[in-house]
């Protein structure tokens, strides 16, 4: 060691030295992120890289070996072959190239080193080269232990540091580095070390030193533009990438319609507030959003409507958030917010402010679209624990809010959990109602306002729970939406009422509910074949009563079914006529065969003259297009006396009668069963849904079970 060190500091120019050491740990600084840059490539882009990364590898080399040969002070003046030198440039790159390139390939664990050790021989090589070419005026001796030593350690380093570069790791590519520069540092001090010079001096030669010095400087200024060269190169790509990545993940994170934060985004930041929250141990509110009728906007006004109202009320949010506020879109129609609590009451100006983005009228191609939303909020750490809770909670409480027809913000309450929890088991129960015989279907007469006369009855589906009693429709129908039973259970009333109107005597009509979800999800107008088929009904006794809401989630498939249905024999009814849509171009465009008044008019329409105004241009609407109008809920004798004054065709309600089992409507009279034997057949499921009607006497008495 020490001999090294007293030639380098006796037997050198000491600031060439130190030039060439800088220009040894910048170009292998350079060199290391360029090679490491090669193995995040493939294709074109990795051949580009790996010839950047051999050039400046070689020239590093090169240069860091010339200049400290010219800082080198034989005691003998000296010159250099011009042949022999290009070659030592031409051994560098040629053997960095190789030596890069196998490294980068990966085709085996041993392949970095491999290449590596091919690195470290072409800088013995090109150092050996470059010595041959240097002409002294004397007598070149070497001490082959030093030689040896020197192709050893670059051989031994340089595959170290490939290696390095390969493995999984923040510093590899700077571990890289240093141990590259002390590859090349090694073999040059180690080779010079081993040379020895006897001097043969002759007369008149002289070496000027000044010019080699010189010509050192200005090695070290092109070989400083060659490595910025590729440096800059590095940059402008390291830069580039960045700017795609930041793209990439704005893109990523970002809401497409609205610009504002999406889910991932939502979920990112929910995480960081919970950490936030847990290390000051603060607070924040979540609030949940969901627009109301939002899907009536793009019913009425089309898509294209409804996504430049989520653009607007978008920009609203950006505009009226703060520090420590978040607003992120996570869903087709709902949003998340966040904000972080300083002081007890902050939270209710926060709402407030989202409140009135959210009423605000907004002003779109010359139309006024009303805006409004309802709001959960949930507390952390007050009203859960974890992350999925706190998002569970904050939703109980906006569905809450949705359906409080007066108050659109609800802060969660743990009572909630047992309305949820009580909700849950009550679908589970209405999954096995089927099977276990708890379904019924009863029927509500229909009947000639003039008259009197019975037109039909319509078939009302009821669950009578074996703990809860009678459980009113208006509870389990919307339940057994949401949960798909409406599916198998529409199918079974319409199969059900189908098959027992078939005892009937008179042949009155029977009316039967179709769901949106059951007409979106099913074939019915095959369902609507087979059961007539299976139950013997004529097509003109039944008749299939939905609303307009119905239509209006894809008005071309409805219609094209509608009228399938028609064909069939069977009468369509528009159902709950007056409230939703109630658009004059749906009865243009489909021959109804009757329009039902909704119940709530004739509730309202007794001491308001602006409801039974409406009623009025119903039924005259009905006279104008030729369709029978059915009032529904009609209860006292003055909304009877009503609409028979205003030309009401037919009437519904508990006046002329409450819906009641097929046997108790027997046994008033009003009906007969047909005097065969006849078994109402299972259902799929194998459970006798109705008791069989067996032998039935002359005077109708006929004994059924509902």
């Amino acid at each position: 060691m020490m001999p090294i060190l007293s030639c380098i500091v006796h037997e050198h120019n000491i600031w060439l030295v130190t030039g060439a050491g800088l220009l040894c740990c910048i170009g292998s600084w350079v060199t290391a992120r360029l090679f490491c840059r090669t193995l995040d490539t493939s294709g074109l882009q990795k051949h580009g890289w790996q010839f950047l990364t051999a050039l400046t590898g070689a020239v590093s080399i090169w240069c860091t070996h010339f200049i400290a040969m010219l800082g080198f002070n034989a005691g003998v003046p000296v010159s250099f072959s011009p042949v022999l030198t290009i070659a030592s440039l031409l051994i560098a790159v040629i053997g960095s190239t190789a030596g890069f390139v196998l490294a980068g390939s990966r085709r085996t664990g041993s392949m970095p080193a491999l290449g590596g050790a091919i690195v470290g021989l072409s800088i013995a090589g090109m150092h050996y080269t470059g010595m041959m070419a240097y002409r002294v005026q004397g007598i070149m001796a070497w001490d082959m232990r030093y030689v040896l030593v020197s192709i050893a350690l670059a051989s031994a380093f340089s595959a170290v540091a490939l290696d390095i570069a390969t493995r999984p790791g923040r510093h590899a590519c700077n571990f890289m580095a240093v141990i590259l520069a002390l590859a090349i540092i090694s073999l040059h001090f180690t080779g010079m070390t081993a040379l020895r010079i006897a001097p043969a001096q002759i007369e008149g030669s002289f070496a000027n030193l000044e010019a080699l010095h010189a010509l050192a400087l200005a090695i070290i200024a092109v070989a400083l533009v060659i490595v910025a060269a590729g440096m800059t190169s590095y940059l402008i790509d390291d830069s580039t990438r960045m700017e795609n990545l930041e793209r990439l993940h704005r893109m990523a994170m970002s809401d497409t319609l609205t610009g504002l934060p999406n889910r991932a985004s939502f979920n990112d930041r929910l995480d960081l507030e919970i950490e936030l929250a847990r290390g000051r141990r603060g607070k924040f509110a979540l609030v949940g959003i969901d627009l109301n009728r939002f899907k009536v906007i793009n019913d009425l006004r089309g898509h294209t409507t409804g996504d430049e109202v989520l653009r607007i009320l978008a920009r609203r949010f950006k505009g009226l958030l703060r520090e420590g506020e978040f607003v992120a879109r996570t869903g087709g129609d709902e949003f998340s917010a966040l904000y972080r609590m300083n002081d007890e009451g902050s939270i209710s100006e926060f709402l407030g402010r989202l409140e009135r983005a959210l009423s605000k009228c907004i002003q779109l191609d010359g139309f006024e679209i009303p805006s409004d939303a309802s709001l959960g909020v949930a507390l952390w750490p007050d009203d859960a624990s974890n992350k999925e809770a706190l998002i569970n909670n904050a939703d109980l409480a906006m569905y809450r809010a949705k359906a409080d027809p007066v108050q659109k913000v609800r802060f969660y309450e743990p009572a909630m959990d047992e309305v949820l929890r009580a909700r849950r088991s009550l679908a589970a129960d209405l999954r096995d109602a089927l099977a276990r015989d708890q379904l019924s279907v009863h029927y509500q007469v229909q009947a000639s306002i003039a008259t009197g006369q019975i037109h039909g009855y319509e078939a009302l589906l009821r669950w009578n729970h074996p703990k809860l009693g009678p459980i009113p429709p208006t509870e389990f129908i919307p339940l057994a939406e949401e949960n798909g039973l409406i599916l198998p259970i529409g199918e079974w009333v319409l199969r059900t009422a189908c098959r027992e109107a078939t005892l009937w005597s008179p042949s009155y009509k029977i009316a039967v509910n179709v769901s949106a979800v059951q007409f979106m999800h099913v074939d019915l107008v095959q369902l609507v074949k087979s059961t007539l088929a299976e139950t013997g009904l004529a097509p003109e006794r039944l008749e299939l009563e939905l609303t307009e809401s119905t239509i209006f989630t894809d008005r071309e498939r409805a219609l094209h079914m509608l009228h399938q249905i028609k064909e069939l024999g069977v009468s369509v009814a528009l159902d709950d006529f007056g409230t939703g849509y109630s658009s004059l171009d749906t009865l243009r465009s489909f021959p109804f065969d009757r329009i039902k008044i909704d119940r709530s008019f004739c509730d309202s329409g007794e001491g308001s003259p602006q409801t039974f105004a409406i009623i009025r241009a119903v039924i005259a609407l009905g006279k104008a297009f030729g369709i029978p109008v059915l009032a529904e809920g009609i209860e006292t004798d003055d909304q009877l006396s009503r609409l028979t004054s205003e030309g009401c065709d037919e009437g519904q309600g508990y006046l002329l009668g409450r819906p009641a089992p097929l046997r108790q409507i027997v046994e008033t009279g009003q009906l007969k069963l047909i005097h065969h034997e006849r078994k109402i057949i299972a259902n799929e499921s194998g459970a006798d849904l109705q008791t069989a009607f067996l032998n039935s006497s002359s005077n109708g008495d006929t004994h059924s079970t509902d």
